[in-house]
């Protein structure tokens, strides 16, 4: 799984494999998501920053809360 952002052009990109992708769909204008084969092969979000998505946090107790312990 790869994240990055260019802040610049203020776009986030998460890519979780690195499978062609052969499908995009977009919701919204912000929003685009690349399909392999398998599933989701990545997501790009424009101006992340500008619509509220960044900085991302997510609060410590969240970090466990539905953790399942084998």
């Amino acid at each position: 799984m790869e994240i990055s952002y260019d802040q610049s052009e203020d776009i986030l990109f998460i890519r979780f494999n690195e499978a062609p992708i052969i499908r995009d769909i977009s919701y919204g204008w912000h929003i685009n998501v690349g399909m392999t084969e398998q599933g989701i092969g990545q997501i790009t979000i424009l101006e992340a920053k500008t619509a509220g998505l960044l900085p991302l946090y997510v609060k410590p107790s969240e970090w466990v809360k539905n953790r399942q312990v084998n």
